[in-house]
Order: C-alpha cells, then structure tokens, then sequence
C-alpha cells in the first residue's frame, strides 16, 4: 500500500480529576462596522444564534452599544460543549434603533459569521470577516469570538468591589460610576473580563459581586497584569474616565490571608498637571472567593492537540470491492459503512488539529507489487483519506488476517514520544473500523493494556454483521480489561461500537455515541500524570508555549 492509501506513522483539580460536563463562555467584540446612521455611528448589538434540526433560533444577544464602530461587549454567552457533536454557531450583528428589538430593514444588518463552537475553542481566539447577504463582504468589518471555559465543578472566582471618593464629573449630581477589568494578553493586547452595573449618583459604590473563570481573569497566571478602569457614566456611550490602576491575581488573594486590598485610581492626566494630585478616587477588593479545576478543555484550550488516526481492515472477509455486496463497494449514490464512520469522527476530530491532518493505516490487505501483506504511512487531510481509500480498492488484494495489535503499538509508541508531562502538546485518538473477529486477541489485549499509559483513545467501529463478542470484551464496560498476564488496563481507553446500530441514524449520532468517552478519557490520563509530577502548579504548565 505504499503509494495507495498512505499517512504518518505513527492535566486536573488540585485535589483530583474534574468532570467532563463543560460549559464555555464566549465574549465578542467588533471592529470596523459599517456606519449605518446618518447624524452619528452605528447602535450595535450580537445576536447569537444556533442550529437545531436544520433550524436557526436566537439563543442570546449583547446590550447595545451606543454610538461605536468597534465595540466591545461585556455581554457573555453561556453554551454547553459537547466534543462529540458538531454544534453549529451564527453571530449576527445588528445597528438597533431605539428599542431593544431587531429592525426589520436590510439597512439595519451590519454582517453575520457562521462556524462551529468546536472551531472556536481550537482556537481559542477566532477572527472573521463579517458578510452580508449573498456571501458579500461588509467592508472590512470584523468580528472576534474569544472562548474560555467554566468548569462544571465551580471553576471560577468570584470578586467583590467597592470605591471611595472617587471623583465628581458631574454638575448637577454625583457620577455615576461602572468599572471595566481587562485581561491583558502575551502579544500586549487587552481582553475584556468584566464590566461592572453602574451606580447611579454616587461616589462610594459597591458594585455586586461577580463570577468569572480563572482563564477568563488572568490564564492561569497569577502574575498576569490586570488594568481596571472606572468611569463615569453616560446614556449617549461617551463616558468620563475617573482612574484607572493596575493590579494582578497574587495581589488580589492578599485578601485570604487578612490584608487590605486596594488601589489608587489615578488619572495619568491629572498625575502630570496637578503638583499635589494623589488619586481620583480608591478602588478595594472587599471579598474573593477561589475554587480550581481543570477539565477536558482546560486542556484543549491549553495547547493540547487531537492528532486523529483512522485503521480500515482490508481483509477479504469485506468481500469483493467490485461486487455490490462488498463493504467496501463504492457505491456513486451513497458512501458504504466505512465511509460514513470514517467521516462523522473525522469531521469532529479535524476541529481540535491544526494543521487537520491525519494519519491513515490499511491493514489486511497484499500490496503489489511483491504482495506482501504491511501497513504504510502518510499525512494527508480527511478528504485525502477518502480519496485515497475510493482510489486504493482496485488495486490491493483484499487478504488477511484481522490483526488489531500491531496498529495499537504502531500509534501507542508514537504518542508515548508526545506524553511528555513537559510537553503534552498532543492526544491521539485511533479509530479502527473492521468487519471481523480478531485474531490476534491476547496481543490486542496486551497492546490497549500497554497503551493506557499513553496519551491515546481507541474507537473500534464494527462494519457488516459479524460477530463482535470480543468487540465488547476490548471495550471493558463490562469488567476491568487484563492483559493475558492479568495486568489491568491503568484507564479505560477503548470505545465499540457496531454501526449496525446506526444505520438508519444520522452520522452525528454516530459520532457522538463514539466520541462521548474521549473527554473523560483525556482528563483521566493528564490526573494520572499530574500525580506523578506533584509540583505541577497549573494545567498551563503542562504546555510548551
């Protein structure tokens, strides 16, 4: 097979594993939009949409900013994540006329963004062009999504503060002050984390406390500089800057141990004109409240990568390619069993790889032209890998035997060079897709014992009718899976499932019944790693940056 179908070779809370039920926070901010107004700029807000069914419906939107081409919104979006599905996003900007309601004219549409949420949290930070109707571009407007994660275990912190004495920028009443935390970035760029309420005609507010992800406030990074901002505000969006002050989360759990916490809110301009300026005000950090966990995307969202392989038995038990009871018959109207298994996890494991390429592996088959039974590697994307596979069939001798082991050592030993507790930079996730009894059970036993120490998952995909008894026995749902030797597996890594279950369902329910354990998967094997390296302080570190 070697010019045929061909591919690469082949982290926790503190105090124990996290669950893997995951929700994200998504923040969104714009950037050149389209001036829809006549006598001053755009009113814009996002709304946010999701698919269910083949159908878009308004899940959430932004509040309303006045007057402003580049907005940042303080609005997040909460949504559940799931790895397994493919959960389709739509943000869709709007120039809003007085009310809180969409307009109805096209003038008030100031461009929209379709994606997945997988896309984004691969990402972490997703840049996109804003379109119009009929896929024209709005200008040069657009649209930034950054993704955080809170865990489903209470990850997060919750601030209070409060001000005294801040200054007066009004005439006829007291300011009504808000205050504004940006996160700011490695590449010195500045994050939106929170904008408080406003308080209405006072100078010693006390805002209400808040919640917010540890990634969220600082990347795991204590030392990261925070800038705060207070201001007093204004209906028409042209706010009056009170101070500001700089600040960091070490600073901040000063508060645990007894101590004040406050700043100086400093007006840099009035710091330069005025001799005896001491503040514009103090801003104290009254409460703090602290609880860590790391979880599935704590991981993903710290540089871990999903590096997908995809096995296909070419056995002849498939039968002849060429007849239409094959298998593997390639049928032009509707792809067969192995292409559309192949394709449901393929779809879902490409958003979590940067570079989305994968590695493809034939085994079962005689290679011409010396017809030796092997196995052959090399990258190539998804669709090279259906290409491949369509092109690869007329020219193999579909042979023998259904052995399992040497492709689980195969990816086992390569992600064994990527487990790296100081480099965890990549997970492997192998789905093998066959339509036979193994043959090789006691080394297939002994291989997945083996590659529960590394990072790997194993999806096995039963294709046709055959008896898949030992299928289950891999699986280990129904008992502690051993090697012959009686060595237990360290985690539970092997997915089965057979697609005859599936065949009339959509090849999302596939994808989700297969990949539904990988999350948890992905976190038990970062703990069992955590523990043996005790003096890992954050998942973070996990990571080469």
């Amino acid at each position: 097979m070697n010019d045929v179908l061909e591919a690469t070779s082949p982290a926790t809370s503190l105090s124990g594993p996290a669950a893997c039920v995951c929700k994200v926070e998504l923040r969104v901010s714009c950037k050149s939009l389209l001036d829809r107004d006549t006598l001053n700029k755009s009113d814009p807000c996002v709304i946010l949409m999701v698919q269910t069914n083949g159908q878009w419906t308004e899940l959430d939107r932004t509040e309303v900013i006045k007057s402003n081409l580049h907005p940042v919104f303080g609005k997040v979006f909460l949504l559940d994540y799931y790895f397994e599905e493919v959960q389709k996003l739509r943000f869709e900007v709007y120039d809003i006329h007085g009310t809180h309601s969409i307009g109805t004219r096209d003038d008030d549409f100031l461009g929209g963004v379709e994606c997945t949420l997988g896309q984004i949290v691969a990402q972490k930070k997703m840049v996109k062009p804003l379109l119009l109707k009929y896929g024209k571009y709005a200008g040069k407007s657009t649209i930034t999504v950054h993704a955080e994660e809170i865990s489903g275990n209470n990850g997060y912190v919750e601030l209070s503060f409060q001000a005294k004495k801040l200054d007066d920028k009004d005439l006829f009443s007291k300011s009504d002050p808000f205050m504004e935390i940006y996160r700011i970035n490695d590449d010195e760029t500045e994050q939106l984390v929170h904008r408080t309420e406003v308080i209405k005609n006072n100078l010693n507010p006390v805002w209400e406390p808040f919640k917010v992800s540890l990634i969220s406030l600082c990347s795991c990074d204590e030392d990261r500089k925070l800038k705060c901002l207070v201001w007093d505000h204004d209906s028409r969006g042209k706010h009056d800057f009170i101070g500001e002050f700089y600040a960091t989360f070490r600073e901040m759990q000063k508060i645990s141990s007894g101590n004040k916490v406050s700043w100086d809110c400093v007006n840099p301009k009035y710091k330069q004109k005025k001799r005896n300026y001491k503040n514009s005000g103090v801003v104290i950090l009254t409460d703090l409240k602290l609880h860590r966990v790391y979880s599935f995307l704590d991981y993903i969202m710290g540089g871990c990568q999903i590096h997908f392989t995809v096995a296909i038995d070419f056995t002849a038990s498939n039968g002849d390619p060429r007849n239409s009871c094959s298998l593997h018959y390639i049928n032009p109207y509707q792809p067969n069993e192995y292409l559309k298994a192949l394709i449901a996890v393929g779809e879902i494991c490409q958003d979590y790889d940067s570079d989305k390429r994968f590695s493809a592996l034939g085994f079962g088959a005689r290679i011409p032209p010396n017809y030796e039974v092997s196995v052959s590697v090399r990258a190539v994307s998804i669709q090279g890998v259906v290409e491949a596979y369509q092109n690869c069939l007329p020219k193999i001798q579909l042979y023998g035997p259904t052995n399992v082991s040497p492709i689980i050592n195969r990816i086992a030993k390569l992600s064994a060079g990527d487990g790296n507790i100081k480099d965890a930079s990549r997970y492997h996730i192998l789905l093998i897709l066959t339509d036979g009894v193994v043959t090789d059970m006691a080394d297939t036993r002994e291989a997945i014992v083996r590659g529960s120490y590394q990072p790997l998952s194993i999806i096995i995909v039963g294709v046709g009718n055959a008896d898949f008894t030992d299928m289950q026995i891999l699986d280990g749902d129904d008992g502690v899976l051993r090697s012959p030797k009686g060595e237990p597996v360290l985690r539970d890594i092997v997915q089965f499932v057979p697609f005859r279950d599936f065949k009339t369902a959509s090849p999302a329910a596939l994808a989700k019944c297969v990949l539904a354990e990988v999350p948890k998967q992905v976190v038990e094997y970062y703990s069992h790693k955590s523990k043996l390296n005790c003096s890992t302080r954050t998942y973070s570190q996990y990571f080469s940056k």
